[in-house]
């Protein structure tokens, strides 16, 4: 792995500040009891910050890796990491003036400032695209990790992507009408309204859908697939069949696709309204599939190869 002292400098320096900026949310939690939609007023920006921490400097690790294009990755990196920054100092400020950020259509004044945070949101994501299409375009020596970080930065894509469906108004407040002088237009819940019982820290409704999950769990798949990789490296002094490349990589698919497969069956529970604690027959039933699925693929990837798999074609294919 590259020096820390290569990696990305304006992302490094804004997930710093976001360290920072998760103690102030802390402290903000402990000191002020103000509610917003359910919630203490301070909830949003801790996450936030906790959030963007390891999403930031994981784009700034991966940075590094661009074999061609540096220049437009350390553009691409300096627009995410402003756009991150733009996303923060809005919400923060909406916490100071006691105002919900997100959704909030009640004066002209946060009508704008939502707009402008959607407007953040939407250069993060085509900053974020632009990183991955580099990646993909980047010759990395080590196909295990190249498959890590592309599939890593390709699902995070479509976590985040999932925001934008929280900003269309929801099936509640198309029935009530008069979209154009409601003070909330979008919500994180589906089938029911925002702000009702929540699991604790997260704030996932326990009583109906809630899109925040798949796009929590796709965006960080950004640390964890390469973290997986990282895992299979540092086990295999001590198991031999982890010690091949090959192997590595066919695992590295695996819990790709694995990966995938959640983020598309949370996407899938959350949009049909129901809570991600209380699943029914069929949301068990595409779990048990997916679990199933990996496990056989897991066994299939650590079988001593006697022929040339996809994962081998994987490995032995040229990169443009």
């Amino acid at each position: 792995m590259s020096s820390w002292r290569t990696w990305h400098r304006p992302l490094v320096l804004f997930s710093a500040s976001m360290a920072v900026m998760a103690v102030v949310g802390a402290l903000g939690l402990l000191v002020d009891d103000r509610v917003v939609a359910g919630a203490p007023i301070w909830a949003k920006p801790f996450k936030f910050a906790v959030s963007f921490v390891p999403y930031t400097l994981t784009l700034a690790w991966m940075l590094t890796l661009l074999t061609r294009g540096r220049r437009a990755g350390w553009w691409a990196g300096t627009v995410v990491a402003l756009a991150c920054l733009g996303e923060m100092v809005l919400i923060t400020g909406q916490v100071v003036r006691g105002k919900r950020s997100h959704f909030n259509y009640e004066t002209p004044f946060d009508a704008m400032l939502y707009n402008a945070m959607a407007v953040t949101v939407v250069v993060l994501w085509a900053g974020t695209l632009a990183i991955a299409v580099l990646l993909l375009r980047s010759r990395i020596a080590d196909r295990a990790s190249a498959w890590a970080v592309r599939s890593g930065v390709l699902i995070a894509l479509v976590g985040a992507g999932v925001g934008f469906l929280m900003s269309q108004p929801s099936a509640q407040q198309r029935a009530a009408g008069d979209l154009d002088g409601a003070d909330v237009i979008g919500a994180h819940s589906v089938g029911v309204p925002d702000g009702g019982p929540s699991m604790p820290l997260t704030g996932w409704s326990t009583t109906g859908g809630d899109l925040r999950i798949p796009h929590f769990i796709g965006m960080h798949a950004l640390q964890a697939l390469p973290l997986f990789l990282l895992a299979l490296i540092l086990l295999a002094p001590r198991t031999a069949r982890l010690r091949d490349p090959r192997v590595r990589l066919r695992l590295v698919l695996v819990a790709s696709g694995a990966y995938a497969a959640v983020v598309a069956l949370v996407a899938w529970q959350a949009l049909r309204g129901q809570p991600l604690v209380h699943p029914d027959g069929a949301t068990l039933t595409a779990a048990a599939l997916i679990l199933a699925a990996t496990a056989a693929g897991a066994f299939a990837a650590l079988r001593p190869a006697t022929s040339l798999t996809a994962a081998d074609a994987f490995d032995k294919e040229p990169v443009s």
